[in-house]
């Protein structure tokens, strides 16, 4: 089959795609342009967490699962809470506000949808690691540790 008409290969268009956690205990809908690209970032926490984000309107973004049923963190600024399943443990969905990023925000991980391969997705890179940001978003990791002086 060729690439070029494989939905899954480099869709452009906004298209709802269904997610869950591991256990299946969390569900949602997002309608997502995978088109855009996806982002890593090589802050501490997205370093342990591991995740493949693409950033999305709030509303683009449909819990199917009771958020109250949901376990979240937040740390330092609170700028996002991030949900995970309290049964697998696996990260799925953010939502934050930050200006810099338009304001409000819901930032989906990309490894949780179920139908599609992430490995198809084109990734950029932030530094959050050394607050960065300013950088912009490249097209190779930064390095987690500064090189020496």
């Amino acid at each position: 089959m060729d690439n070029a008409n494989n939905d899954n290969a480099r869709p452009n268009a906004a298209t709802t795609h269904r997610g869950s956690c591991h256990c299946g205990a969390i569900r949602f809908e997002v309608e997502i342009d995978l088109g855009q690209g996806a982002t890593r970032c090589n802050c501490s926490i997205c370093t342990k967490l591991g995740p493949l984000s693409i950033n999305v309107a709030p509303q683009a973004l449909r819990s199917l699962t009771p958020e109250a049923a949901l376990s979240s963190y937040e740390w330092g600024g609170k700028v996002a809470r991030r949900y995970f399943c309290n049964v697998c443990g696996v990260y799925t969905f953010s939502r934050g506000e930050l200006a810099e990023l338009g304001g409000a925000f819901a930032s989906i991980n990309l490894n949780t949808l179920d139908d599609i391969d992430p490995a198809l997705v084109p990734v950029r890179y932030w530094d959050g690691r050394h607050d960065n940001w300013q950088a912009g978003l490249r097209d190779a990791p930064w390095p987690i540790v500064a090189a020496a002086a």
